[in-house]
């Protein structure tokens, strides 16, 4: 952390000592360096990033070279964790009678999203930076998931997707309640579902395109065309909370290869995971590799889920 900053003036002075003026250098930043979000007026860091050592002078870089504060802000992580108490119509910019007032600014909020981005603003003004310039250096929402990540679906995406951009790209600027008629330089993530990444479902389905360059859905990126102008998205299944029972399979496609290494890691130890396993047990039929890992990462994750 400490080196942060200086890590950044010597990469901006690089650029001037070459005659470059036209590139801004800034931290890519996730939301969770907020102690809070809710109501945007209460945002502020977290007090391990050490406000004063770190977060005043990376502010005061920003200021001074007249960059941005690049953020990573997600809607669907926060609508999704919460998704009884937070209105998906709030999430996806589509909430049209409804709004939320900030108690202690006055602010009126009709999106999620401005909601976030505000929280940052009131967070840097705690410590003195009124004007902080925003770019949201990754937002989007993701076309498909894991059985227990509800709202991940292609109708969800699309609507995210489509009403950002015309909200980014509104003449003239909308800006956000604390910091309105503001252009506020947007990169959608992602370009590219990822089909070969590890974790939970969503990692591997955020793209505008699938692997083979076919769209996932239509998208105006000028933000001219409306929403009656586009072909009929699929019904959404899966917008409230899965409450079935859970458990963990080994994902198509996986490489065969790849799973001995790994069903061994989770059963070297004395952990009791793989006991159902052994030769004469439940679960030792069907004696073939994919199964016999699908039982075992379900069992380790069910046991140490606990660990994170």
């Amino acid at each position: 952390w400490y080196n942060l900053v200086p890590a950044m003036v010597r990469i901006h002075n690089s650029l001037k000592a070459q005659n470059i003026q036209n590139i801004k250098v800034g931290p890519p930043v996730a939301m969770d360096i907020l102690e809070s979000t809710f109501p945007p007026s209460s945002g502020k860091f977290r007090p391990e990033i050490l406000n004063h050592q770190v977060m005043v002078p990376l502010l005061s870089f920003l200021n001074k070279t007249r960059s941005f504060f690049f953020v990573n802000v997600f809607p669907y992580f926060s609508w999704s964790e919460n998704p009884t108490n937070l209105s998906l119509d709030f999430a996806l910019f589509t909430a049209k009678n409804s709004s939320y007032t900030d108690p202690e600014s006055g602010l009126i909020y009709t999106n999620l999203l401005d909601q976030m981005l505000d929280s940052v603003l009131f967070a840097a003004r705690k410590l003195g930076f009124d004007n902080i310039s925003l770019a949201i250096s990754e937002t989007g929402w993701p076309n498909a998931g894991d059985i227990d990540q509800p709202g991940a679906n292609i109708h969800n995406a699309a609507i995210y997707n489509r009403n950002l951009v015309r909200k980014v790209t509104a003449t003239p600027p909308i800006g956000t309640p604390a910091q309105p008629g503001v252009v506020i330089p947007t990169f959608i993530f992602s370009l590219y579902d990822e089909n070969r990444k590890f974790g939970r479902g969503t990692e591997r389905h955020w793209g505008l395109l699938q692997p083979n360059g076919l769209p996932n859905y239509e998208i105006d990126l000028t933000g001219v065309q409306s929403e009656s102008n586009y072909p009929t998205l699929p019904q959404p299944t899966n917008n409230k909370p899965f409450k079935g029972k859970i458990w963990c399979v080994v994902a198509p496609g996986s490489r065969i290869t790849d799973l001995g290494p790994v069903l061994n890691s989770v059963c070297k130890e004395d952990n009791g995971a793989c006991d159902a396993l052994a030769p004469g047990n439940e679960c030792y039929e069907p004696v073939s590799l994919v199964a016999h890992a699908s039982y075992a990462f379900s069992s380790y994750w069910v046991k140490f889920r606990g660990r994170g």
